[in-house]
């Protein structure tokens, strides 16, 4: 089984959730960590939906004394050109949140896109295993719904790796038990989780 580490040791305010870290994120976690070894002073930090990208920004913005831009690919070129060439002038560090790298992020600005290409990433991929069954537990604990050991594996095996699918699926199961008044079961999640398409294909114990 994966290793997990729980939660990010960095400065955190008790209001923030913990970022959760695993095999699939340890190695951002690690970049945004060594930020003052970076050759310039603009990183990325690319991520899914959901994935606790925006959490972990904020983490570092607060370790760091940095400067965040969410949302990065949504905003104007020129404006982050000039951002990176401020964080690089005051030596202060930049960390720009985005969705995709180029060349799926299609930066038009030739000198932006040089920028950009020199700038250290910090990714984070698809959860593994153990950080789907991490978030799973949280999640439904978060919601004050108890799910039995059982009944998080069998989740688990069965919905896709993203975190995106993860929260989905907490999602559903969380309105159902409130529409039903009903506790989590193994049937129970069967049904609800079927009928909101979050089921991937059947495991040989289910034929």
């Amino acid at each position: 089984m994966s290793q997990l580490a729980l939660p990010l040791a960095w400065p955190a305010d008790p209001s923030d959730d913990a970022f959760l870290v695993g095999p699939s994120n340890e190695r951002a976690v690690r970049v945004l960590e060594r930020w003052a070894s970076w050759p310039v002073r603009t990183g990325l930090l690319v991520g899914p939906r959901r994935s606790g990208r925006s959490l972990l920004a904020r983490l570092f913005a607060r370790n760091s004394g940095g400067v965040v831009i969410d949302g990065a690919q949504r905003q104007p070129e020129t404006a982050l050109f000039h951002a990176w060439n401020r964080a690089e002038a005051a030596n202060r560090p930049l960390l720009l949140v985005v969705e995709e790298l180029p060349p799926a992020w299609g930066i038009e600005l030739p000198d932006l896109r040089s920028r950009v290409a020199a700038s250290p990433v910090a990714e984070i991929g698809p959860p593994d295993d153990a950080l789907v069954r991490a978030l799973l537990e949280r999640e439904l604990a978060r919601r004050g719904l108890d799910a039995r050991p059982d009944l998080l594996e069998w989740i688990a095996a069965r919905i896709e790796r993203s975190h995106a699918a993860v929260l989905g699926a907490v999602d559903a199961l969380d309105a159902r038990a409130m529409e039903r008044r009903r506790g989590l079961s193994i049937p129970f999640a069967r049904d609800t989780l079927t009928e909101a398409g979050l089921l991937g294909q059947p495991t040989p114990e289910d034929r």
